[in-house]
């Protein structure tokens, strides 16, 4: 038994037999130049790049379909790299100098991936979108076969020098025991995607996983961060205890205080797991894939039908929608979406829902309110949150609609109810005016990935700046703890749904900054509702109050590793 140890992905662990998969096509040395058809292998070039846009759309549907839209946005990306003027410059550079369409392609991109690698943190992993790009124009010219990921032997353990989201997104949650690879990291989209799957997988082991071939059984401990090669009886069932034990009752901090631990779901199919993982309700259900990868948006009564299902899924518990938040990073080709040269600052959320998609805002919140009617007698019940709010004029503006729609299906003789209402919190500006929003709502739900952008003002889309989207910069925790006071004055309950909530590391810190609801993928929530029982209130008040106080992110991380070992 050899145990060998890399990163950690998942709170998840597995074992089946070793499936190697090396996606990387082999080439030959190139021939001589004199004997190479620039035009003909400009062509091929041409084809192959045509041919992977046509691949990149169908598996960015798939991926929205299956695990949301935010991890199916890699795939632009993807999409972006096709066409980047530097990339096909150099291949058709490299063409005309005698090289043939595969080679030509290996070569541009080499110094891209180069530069990424060179980098540090998240960046350096942006390196694997570039392979992907890479490998899937040199399989497209070349003719080669793809292995059919998807389809994998039951209890299968894939083992890959590195997989790139496209693998990762063909593979069969239920079929498959794990992944391990041997370069990688936590954030890299293959690590993401496992998350969203619950695979359990280990990035990073090293090279002394190329030693490991194929049929041999293989342990992979997403909690632990370990691979274990020929486990022994000892090893073996610990992967059958290692998962944390579903918890399907609320849990409370030590000293009685209850934490509402919800999910993030988008799409119907979501809802299911997050029932199986325990999630208490739905603390985020984004609206916006009823509306995405259709020629029309849909009708009041497809919504309807839709938010039915989601109370339906949990009879005794919250469930909150957000109103449909396009713009920025999501676009929907039948709708008029201006092109901005910083589509984050612009149109988008309830501008466009107060704006030019008036007429979608109202036939959405006519299908909430009837939902929220038609379940008013059960023990749950829906409430609905306005996105990137930044001012009370919109939030004013809003609660108008919703009272004019009301005052519709009330002349219309249609059951309805006004659900309990709420802003999210993503602005600079709805963190200043916390306590006049919570006056005139419910509550507020803190979504720590835009705020984080919009605080440190740095691009969730933009590598560059991607070391500055943390949430543990002392700016953004002091936004968060800002909100918390602000909404509990206003009478305000105050939730996150963003994926800091889904930390278990972060867990104590979140409660001690006073917030009341944490809503995050389904797979985190085991873990984080283990943790919440062993927190004391007061003493985890005592040590946000330091952690606020610190200056740098790095002094937050020291003093949060600080406090996890004590």
């Amino acid at each position: 038994m050899t145990e060998l140890s890399g990163t950690g992905v998942t709170p998840r662990a597995g074992i089946g037999r070793v499936v190697w998969y090396r996606g990387t096509t082999d080439l030959e040395d190139p021939p001589d130049p004199a004997t190479v058809d620039p035009d003909e292998e400009l062509a091929a070039f041409e084809s192959a790049q045509e041919a992977a846009h046509e691949e990149l759309e169908r598996e960015r549907e798939r991926t929205s379909e299956r695990l949301g839209e935010d991890e199916a946005e890699i795939f632009d990306a993807h999409r972006a790299f096709l066409d980047d003027p530097e990339i096909v410059g150099g291949i058709e550079a490299a063409i005309e100098n005698g090289l043939p369409a595969p080679h030509a392609i290996r070569r541009a991109f080499t110094d891209p991936i180069a530069r990424f690698e060179n980098l540090d943190g998240p960046m350096a992993e942006r390196a694997d979108d570039l392979r992907d790009v890479r490998d899937r124009l040199l399989r497209l010219v070349t003719d080669g076969d793809r292995m059919d990921l998807g389809d994998l032997p039951d209890g299968s353990v894939l083992v890959a020098e590195r997989l790139t989201p496209s693998d990762t997104a063909q593979l069969d949650a239920d079929a498959i025991a794990g992944f391990a690879t041997i370069f990688g990291g936590r954030t890299s989209h293959a690590a993401i995607f496992a998350r969203s799957l619950a695979i359990p997988a280990v990035v990073g082991v090293g090279e002394e996983l190329a030693q490991v071939g194929d049929g041999r059984e293989l342990v992979v401990d997403g909690e632990q961060g370990t691979v274990v090669i020929d486990p022994d009886d000892e090893a073996r069932n610990r992967v059958s205890v290692s998962e944390t034990p579903i918890v399907e009752d609320h849990v409370s901090t030590a000293g009685g205080r209850e934490i509402e631990v919800a999910a993030n779901v988008g799409t119907l199919a979501e809802l299911d797991v997050a029932a199986e993982q325990g999630a208490d309700g739905i603390g985020l259900f984004r609206t916006e894939f009823l509306f995405l990868d259709r020629e029309a948006p849909p009708d009041e009564e497809e919504q309807y039908e839709a938010y039915t299902a989601a109370l339906s899924a949990f009879p005794d518990e919250r469930v909150v929608v957000r109103t449909l938040d396009i713009g920025g990073d999501k676009p929907i080709p039948y709708l008029d979406t201006p092109d901005e040269a910083n589509p984050f600052l612009g149109e988008r959320g309830i501008r466009r829902s107060l704006g030019p998609d008036s007429d979608l805002f109202e036939a959405q919140l006519r299908a909430l309110l009837r939902a929220a009617g038609d379940h008013e007698d059960s023990g749950g019940s829906l409430a609905v949150m306005f996105p990137l709010v930044a001012s009370v004029e919109e939030l004013d503006a809003a609660l108008s609609r919703v009272e004019s729609v009301a005052a519709e299906l009330a002349g219309e003789g249609i059951n309805h109810a006004v659900p309990e209402l709420g802003v999210m919190i993503e602005t600079p500006g709805s963190v200043f005016m916390a306590e006049a929003l919570a006056e005139r709502v419910s509550f507020l739900s803190i979504g720590t990935n835009d705020l984080t952008q919009y605080v440190m003002a740095a691009s969730r889309e933009n590598e560059r700046v991607s070391d500055l989207h943390d949430p543990r910069y002392p700016a953004v925790l002091r936004a968060i703890r800002r909100t918390v006071q602000a909404g509990h004055d206003g009478d305000a309950w105050v939730g996150m749904c963003g994926e800091m909530a889904g930390d278990p590391a972060l867990t104590d810190l979140l409660v001690g900054l006073g917030l009341d609801e944490l809503s995050m993928s389904a797979i985190t929530v085991p873990d984080v509702k283990a943790n919440v029982p062993e927190i004391d209130t007061d003493d985890a008040a005592e040590r946000a109050d330091r952690i606020l106080a610190a200056q740098t992110r790095e002094e937050v991380v020291r003093l949060l590793s600080v406090e996890e070992a004590e």
